[in-house]
């Protein structure tokens, strides 16, 4: 049997394939919703048939927070390599910035959460999830980053299990003032790169302060004593996607972190730091109505995006800041 197309025919299928990738490209490049941590303990406590104990509700957090990565609309698109997410940059950038809180989130509680002190063993489950987040965000094959990142879940799983069993003693989350300032140090650090690199949208000239403080401070090579900071013209979205996914994220964890550190944050009258951190972190995922991220100047007519995103990490690492100085009180 003979078929015989026409050009304006391949044209018109041409034309369609196209439209329906870009239709599932824009569909694939929504942000999740926030969730509710709160009701998510609720929910899996209930169908566990388990009381909730110290470490249940970070724990949930953190599995939602990665599941919410791999089923959303598209599942994990930072590794595709067919279209039309390989065309796709600003979601691919928002979940990097999600997996780099994971990542900090899960060695936390690895070394610090698990464990009651440094000569303490280390949790199974924990030690067996963690490297597997490490893997490449990039890798699509043998094995695959959401395969591992899967397999982490299903760690931090029987985890959270194995802490609300009574008869089970060797899985333990320790809520405690300088576990806090660990993950608290971890965050500030991120917030402050991110805070950085959102500013050099607009390009600016930066004093080099390595060594400051310190009069006997020495680095491995001579740098100069001004810097130029400049993000690229193409990078300046996905800076900001990837900010907003790490902000999307933290604000997450800190909702649960809010409750499983509850006594801590009340003897140390820090409850009210963590809310202005968690109200700077949802003023961030307030919707884009441009269809682009605009870089106009600081002053300038047109808005920059990317300043506007600084501004919140800036005042949440400021708050987090403070937090960590309360929690180093006595």
């Amino acid at each position: 049997m003979k078929i015989n197309f026409s050009i304006k025919t391949v044209i018109s299928l041409t034309f369609s394939v196209f439209f329906i990738f870009y239709l599932l490209g824009v569909y694939w490049s929504f942000e999740p919703e926030t969730f509710n941590v709160r009701d998510e303990v609720v929910k899996d406590a209930k169908s566990e048939n388990v009381t909730p104990v110290i470490g249940y509700t970070t724990t949930t957090a953190l599995i939602r927070v990665t599941e919410t990565l791999l089923n959303k609309p598209g599942g994990y698109l930072s590794n595709d390599a067919i279209p039309p997410s390989v065309f796709l940059d600003n979601i691919p950038a928002w979940e990097f910035g999600v997996l780099e809180m994971i990542r900090d989130m899960a060695l936390v509680m690895r070394q610090e959460f698990s464990r009651s002190q440094s000569q303490s063993l280390e949790n199974k489950n924990l030690q067996t999830a963690q490297p597997k987040f490490n893997i490449s965000h990039t890798s699509w094959a043998m094995p695959s980053a959401e395969s591992e990142y899967g397999k982490a879940v299903k760690e931090l799983y029987a985890y959270r299990t194995a802490l609300t069993n009574v008869n089970n003693q060797r899985a333990q989350f320790y809520a405690r003032a300088d576990n806090l300032r660990d993950w608290v140090g971890e965050v500030t650090q991120r917030l402050g790169s991110y805070s950085q690199r959102l500013s050099a949208s607009v390009g600016r000239e930066q004093i080099n302060t390595d060594l400051a403080g310190d009069s006997v401070a020495q680095q491995s090579t001579t740098t100069e004593n001004t810097q130029q900071l400049k993000t690229s013209w193409w990078k300046i979205d996905d800076e900001f996607y990837e900010a907003r996914g790490a902000c999307w994220a933290l604000l997450h964890f800190l909702k649960a972190v809010e409750i499983d550190f509850n006594d801590v944050l009340e003897k140390k009258n820090a409850r009210v730091s963590v809310k202005q951190i968690i109200r700077e972190l949802e003023a961030s995922q307030q919707t884009v109505w441009s269809l682009m991220i605009l870089n106009g100047d600081g002053f300038g007519m047109m808005a920059n995006h990317s300043l506007v995103m600084a501004n919140y990490i800036s005042r949440a690492n400021a708050a987090l800041i403070d937090l960590n100085e309360l929690l180093s009180q006595g």
